[in-house]
C-alpha cells in the first residue's frame, strides 16, 4: 500500500524550506559528512544545474529562496541526502529502484492533494533541489517511508498525540545519524540549521537606518539537539 510522505511534502511545499569550525574543513571542501568530502567543484555543478533548471521553469514558480541563495539550498539537500543514507545503515533499511519510484509518485501525487499544479521537477526546482536529483529525492523519501512503517508497524497513527510521538522518535533517529557524522560546513556557505537540516548564512551584524528595532530572526539550531 502506498504511503503518502507526510514529511517530505512539508520540505517541499513550506515557504521556508555540529556548528562550522574555521579552518577545519580541507581546502576545495563545501563539506565533510562522515569520511565524504563534498567538493566546491561538485557543488558549483550542482547549483549550475540548479539555475539552468530554474532558467527554464522561472515563468512558472517562485522561488522560496534567493537567487544568491542557490550554493545553500544544494549543499542542504546533499547534507540532507547524506544524512538519510546514515540513517538507513544504522537503522539497517535498504530500498529498491522499485521502492524509488514508488516514492517519487507519492511525492508527485501529495503535491497534488496540497493544490499544486507543477510538475515535480518545477517544485524541485522552486525548493532548491537540482532537477538531475529527483532520483535521490526519492531514495530520500523511499527510506523515510520504509523507518516510519518500522517505528509505526506500517499504520499512521489517528491521533494528534500519536502522530506527534511518531514524529519525535523519527526525528530523534534522524538527530543521532546527524551527530554520528559530525558535519562540518565550510564557514563561506554558512552554518548547518539541525532543526531543518538546512544551510543558513553566518549571522552578520549590519547597520541598518531607520529608528525602530530589527525584527528578531529565528533561531539557528547550529548543534545536534540529541
Amino acid at each position: 500500500m502506498r504511503r503518502t510522505p507526510i514529511r517530505l511534502a512539508a520540505v517541499l511545499l513550506a515557504a521556508g524550506l555540529a556548528a562550522a569550525a574555521c579552518g577545519s574543513v580541507k581546502m576545495g571542501s563545501a563539506a565533510l559528512v562522515g569520511d565524504q568530502r563534498i567538493s566546491t567543484t561538485g557543488l558549483s555543478g550542482e547549483v549550475s544545474n540548479l539555475n539552468a533548471g530554474y532558467q527554464t521553469y522561472k515563468r512558472k514558480i517562485q522561488l522560496q529562496y534567493p537567487v544568491s541563495q542557490m550554493p545553500q539550498q544544494v549543499l542542504g539537500w546533499l547534507v540532507r541526502f547524506q544524512v538519510r543514507d546514515r540513517m538507513a545503515q544504522r537503522e539497517g533499511i535498504s530500498v529498491s529502484p522499485t521502492d524509488v519510484q514508488q516514492a517519487l509518485a507519492a511525492i508527485t501525487a501529495s503535491i497534488k492533494q496540497n493544490g499544486g499544479s507543477g510538475t515535480l521537477p518545477e517544485v524541485a526546482v522552486a525548493n532548491g533541489l537540482p532537477p538531475d536529483m529527483i532520483s535521490e529525492l526519492g531514495n530520500y523519501q523511499a527510506i523515510e517511508t520504509k523507518l516510519l512503517n518500522h517505528l509505526d508497524g506500517g499504520t499512521l497513527p489517528t491521533s494528534t498525540s500519536g502522530q506527534q510521538a511518531l514524529e519525535s522518535t523519527f526525528n530523534g533517529v534522524q538527530c543521532r545519524a546527524a551527530k554520528s557524522l559530525d558535519i562540518q560546513i565550510n564557514p563561506q556557505f554558512g552554518v548547518l540549521n539541525y532543526s531543518t537540516f538546512a544551510v543558513v548564512p553566518l549571522a552578520t551584524s549590519l547597520s541598518r537606518s531607520g529608528s525602530g528595532p530589527a525584527p528578531s530572526p529565528k533561531p539557528t539550531q547550529t548543534n545536534p539537539p540529541c
